[in-house]
């Protein structure tokens, strides 16, 4: 009994280990999102943190601040969908696809 349980921690240390590389490389991959045609570009990490905004100007008048919000707050939520489900992805290549309470990024 007690060389099964040691074979079942030396699995969990092993996938702590991948779960910490994961991070690691989840920081450095970049997914971008988009609206209005492209006119509102938001690139985020792979742990869903916002890198940078790009704006064209054509889509920036002062008499329409409302749509410029919408489609800023539409390009965040592609971004940070695009980038949950790329951890996502790699999570359940570690986890065999099993959802493993209190296990996240």
């Amino acid at each position: 009994m007690a060389k099964g349980l040691s074979g079942m921690l030396k699995q969990v240390q092993k996938m702590q280990k991948k779960m910490s590389e994961l991070q690691e490389q989840l920081e450095q991959q970049r997914v971008e999102g988009s609206a209005g045609g492209g006119m509102v570009t938001v690139v985020a990490n792979g742990r869903q943190d916002i890198l940078e905004i790009k704006i064209h100007p054509d889509v920036v008048n002062p008499q329409d601040v409302e749509m410029l919000e919408d489609l800023i707050l539409a390009a965040i939520h592609q971004a940070q969908q695009r980038a949950q489900e790329m951890m996502n992805s790699e999570m359940g290549q570690i986890t065999g696809g099993l959802q493993i309470p209190g296990l996240s990024l």
